[in-house]
């Protein structure tokens, strides 16, 4: 599932999902917001991970890493533009 890193004219960041996913915490950006960045993840742990290497934080580590592993499939969530079927159990 596609992710965005926005940067805000304050330098405030927000990394969101791409698509109607999304819409909720872009509408909170100001004006003068840009997209800075796009990477596809298979989970929020794998979204935040690259997150994380593309700032150059360190690693990303979770206090829930077994929720956050579990893949957007598995939680029967797909980008817009693929069809979405949930990930057998």
């Amino acid at each position: 599932m596609k992710q965005e890193l926005w940067m805000e004219p304050d330098d405030c960041q927000t990394f969101c999902l791409a698509g109607p996913r999304g819409d909720n915490a872009r509408a909170l950006m100001g004006a003068g917001s840009r997209l800075v960045w796009e990477v596809e993840a298979d989970s929020y742990f794998d979204a935040m991970s690259q997150y994380y290497a593309y700032m150059d934080w360190g690693e990303y580590r979770s206090d829930f890493p077994e929720q956050d592993k579990t893949s957007y499939k598995a939680l029967g969530w797909c980008d817009q533009d693929q069809p979405c079927q949930r990930e057998p159990a």
